[in-house]
């Protein structure tokens, strides 16, 4: 069958090596001639770069989108995001529901682990619910967008504005076409226009919230009682953080960006960098102006991220919550992580420390090779690149076109590990050991 696995490869295995083909097959029909609008070859590291940024719904760009690529190279990189965005199990799974294959346990094993759901009962189904409510939302915003770039570009160019910006946002991409005004500018054109933000941050949230989420919604309504553990700390979660960093970047920016503006636009904008950095890559201001309080705030969004089981990057909302369980733990000496009456397992914290450790380690290796490679880049700007790549984020402050090949690569590896996930990267490379019936003796060392 089209998703059978030779041996016993894992998961994790599976998503580097099929990502891995996504990408390159991109890089190559990116650096096709056709591909570009002067008609000629794209260089490979640059092919290979946007196409990375494309599969793994990212955003960072060393050419302008409108003004480099054709329409077809557009299209191309259309179709990387949606596939990066959903996962290549999901979409495979959609071709085979459409030609009426049967998906056996082993597909079903793998679509299990692809959408992070805990049982696997019930799986196919819940990827045609995905499936369904993923062209239903694009589609539905597609049609709002492209009616408001209707105002400004003639009907053919306008619908394909809106598809291409529905995905692009549903699939927390960041990928834009505003180069026909601006180069770089992203939606800072309409930071004022009220539908626009409304659309593209609806987009953003819903895709980034997680498929498992919007499952126990769709079953539970609004009866947040009943709804699982995962996705009442996943709701609460991303509101605090919604509303906490709107006040923050409302108060940072107050005397510089947000400065001479209206009430509306402030709020508007306020609320779109609040969302933004935990995955998307839109942006209605001007990223490199952005005060340095501002900036820190934007690394502490990229680094926590979106949800899990989603097309957003980052170490996971339940990732975080569950550090911040742990340290309570540790104050109060319990070995329990309690929430919403329920208890978490403590193995848990294990996985978590694992995620963030790989996490800003593989950061903190690639601030230090860039700045080795690229000493005359200012240090923040490198921070900001490495987490916005690593958090498969795309916002930057004007430094990506700059970047030298070995400096590209750096990022390019750190947006494949972001989407596929740092700690799976490594299970997937690192040798498997049976456990062994000998284990070392136990002794004590100090903490702290």
């Amino acid at each position: 069958m089209l998703l059978s696995t030779r041996g016993n490869m894992s998961y994790a295995k599976i998503s580097v090596l099929a990502f891995f083909t996504i990408i390159m097959i991109g890089t190559f029909l990116l650096s096709l001639p056709i591909s570009s609008k002067s008609g000629e070859f794209t260089p490979f590291i640059d092919a290979l770069f946007t196409a990375t940024s494309a599969t793994c719904v990212t955003g960072l760009v060393v050419y302008d989108t409108y003004n480099h690529f054709s329409v077809f190279g557009q299209i191309v990189i259309l179709g990387l995001i949606q596939i990066g965005g959903l996962g290549f199990m999901i979409i495979a799974t959609m071709f085979l529901l459409a030609l009426r294959k049967r998906i056996g346990i082993k597909e079903r094993g793998l679509l299990k682990d692809s959408v992070n759901s805990i049982h696997i009962g019930g799986v196919v189904r819940l990827t045609k619910h995905i499936i369904v409510g993923t062209f239903i939302f694009e589609g539905i915003a597609a049609i709002i967008l492209a009616i408001i770039f209707n105002r400004e570009m003639e009907i053919s160019a306008s619908i394909f504005n809106g598809i291409f910006h529905s995905i692009s946002a549903f699939c927390n991409a960041g990928f834009d076409l505003m180069g026909r005004f601006n180069e770089y500018s992203s939606l800072t054109r309409y930071s004022n226009d009220t539908v626009m933000n409304i659309v593209i941050l609806t987009l953003i949230t819903i895709g980034g919230i997680g498929f498992i989420v919007w499952e126990d919604i769709y079953r539970h309504r609004h009866k947040f009682k009943y709804y699982q553990l995962h996705t009442k700390i996943v709701l609460c979660t991303t509101l605090f953080l919604i509303l906490c960093s709107s006040i923050l970047f409302y108060m940072l920016e107050a005397n510089n960006l947000l400065e001479n503006i209206s009430v509306k636009e402030k709020i508007l904008s306020s609320l779109f960098h609040a969302i933004s950095p935990r995955t998307a890559g839109f942006n209605t201001v001007d990223t490199t102006s952005l005060s340095e309080g501002s900036k820190l705030l934007t690394i502490i969004l990229m680094v926590i991220g979106g949800n899990s089981g989603s097309t957003a990057g980052g170490i996971k909302t339940t990732t975080f919550v569950v550090l911040i369980l742990s340290v309570i733990s540790s104050v109060r000496y319990s070995d329990e992580l309690n929430i919403f009456g329920r208890r978490l397992e403590y193995n848990i914290i294990k996985r978590a420390s694992s995620v963030i450790t790989i996490y800003i380690s593989s950061a903190l290796v690639a601030m230090i090779l860039i700045s080795l490679i690229q000493p005359e880049l200012v240090l923040s700007d490198i921070i900001f690149e490495v987490f916005s790549a690593i958090g498969t984020v795309g916002l930057s402050t004007g430094i990506t076109s700059s970047l030298t090949t070995l400096s590209k690569l750096i990022i390019i590896i750190l947006m494949f590990c972001g989407r596929i996930g740092s700690l799976a990267v490594v299970m997937a490379v690192a040798h498997n050991k049976k456990n062994t019936l000998v284990k070392s003796p136990i002794e004590k060392i100090i903490i702290g």
